[in-house]
């Protein structure tokens, strides 16, 4: 199951979901606000969001699966499978975090926007919306609502403690990621008590846009080393 980035729908993982195909079944989640569901009011808090989408997963779990998030998606992924283990459901057989550092008590600081104008400032720095729909009024107020409310839950996100994943984490970075510094990628280790892995590729934080193959290469061998046909 793989978790898109603030703003993001599920059609960012297309590439991805292409270079994957013949080896696993890929699915990617939709959040509200956007895209087939932008008539739906989207999440204002990680937690509320998390919650939505470990029960959403409930029925995916009688099955061998793994999650893969990037960015405000690798948080969600992180959330969702405690969430899933907390109630009991089998987790994932691995966890891939992608363009983020590790929670901590506090949120991050490139997380904390004061408004529209810093947001749109961050969304362009880090290259992840085409500068198309930012420079057109009509399709930049289609993606507002989901900006807002994906950056407000992130700015107020922060970890409260908690038993660490069982599950092996991969953890997946640009080495010119803007706002992921390596150590604190590095970071979630303490956030599993099982394998951990931390790989860094050329780019910045949306990295796998270029990456794709690479990216492709690091799952199926993660998966086929952990002994899984997920």
């Amino acid at each position: 199951m793989c978790f898109p980035h603030a703003g993001g729908a599920a059609s960012a993982f297309l590439p991805l979901s292409r270079a994957l195909g013949g080896h696993l079944d890929v699915l990617a989640v939709q959040y509200p606000g956007r895209q087939d569901r932008r008539r739906e009011e989207p999440y204002g808090s990680i937690a509320a969001h998390a919650d939505a989408l470990a029960e959403a997963m409930v029925p995916l779990t009688g099955g061998t699966y793994a999650l893969f998030g990037h960015s405000m998606g690798a948080v969600l992924a992180y959330e969702t499978a405690r969430r899933l283990v907390d109630a009991g459901r089998p987790g994932p057989c691995r966890v891939f975090l992608s363009g983020r550092g590790a929670p901590s008590p506090l949120p991050s600081v490139h997380d904390r926007l004061g408004g529209d104008r810093e947001i749109l400032t961050a969304v362009r720095g880090l290259g992840g919306t085409g500068h198309l729909v930012l420079d057109d009024p009509e399709l930049l107020a289609m993606v507002m609502p989901a900006l807002r409310a994906d950056y407000g839950a992130l700015g107020a996100y922060h970890w409260n403690g908690g038993s660490p994943l069982a599950a092996p984490v991969t953890v997946l970075i640009g080495d010119a990621d803007p706002v992921v510094a390596v150590e604190e990628a590095a970071a979630w280790h303490d956030h599993t008590t099982g394998d951990f892995d931390l790989r860094i590729l050329p780019g910045g934080h949306f990295y796998l846009d270029d990456r794709t193959d690479e990216v492709r290469d690091i799952i199926t061998t993660s998966l086929l080393v952990a002994g899984s046909t997920a």
